[in-house]
């Protein structure tokens, strides 16, 4: 009996890798063994910075929320130990977005701190 093959379905797995890996550069985009190892890669790397962002952001937040204390003679640890001292629960993506856009929002936060 011949050896019998699911072309069709070959066909459309490797076209949808294929359009996938549209904008690469060089081979990448258009030979099948270079694109789905580098599709594969791809999805390697979304998946782990998926986690990684979280930490990117909080780390964003944590030197917007230090910019913001300076001028108030004050260092991020300070402030935020203060801040836990006095129990107002406001988490760092709050405090960094009123450090940035409603400055006097944050002067009347780092004022109740200190």
């Amino acid at each position: 009996m011949p050896r019998s093959v699911n072309a069709v379905a070959s066909r459309q797995r490797r076209k949808k890798v294929l359009k996938e890996t549209r904008g690469y550069f060089g081979s990448r985009k258009n030979v099948w063994t270079v694109a789905k190892n580098a599709y594969e890669k791809g999805l390697q790397y979304a998946y782990r910075d998926r986690r990684k962002k979280k930490g990117e952001f909080r780390a964003l937040w944590i030197q917007r929320i230090n910019a913001g204390v300076r001028p108030f003679g004050m260092s991020y640890s300070e402030f935020i130990g203060k801040l836990n001292k006095k129990g107002i629960l406001l988490n760092r993506k709050v405090l960094a977005d009123l450090a940035m856009n409603h400055p006097e929002a944050f002067e009347a936060v780092v004022k109740t701190v200190k």
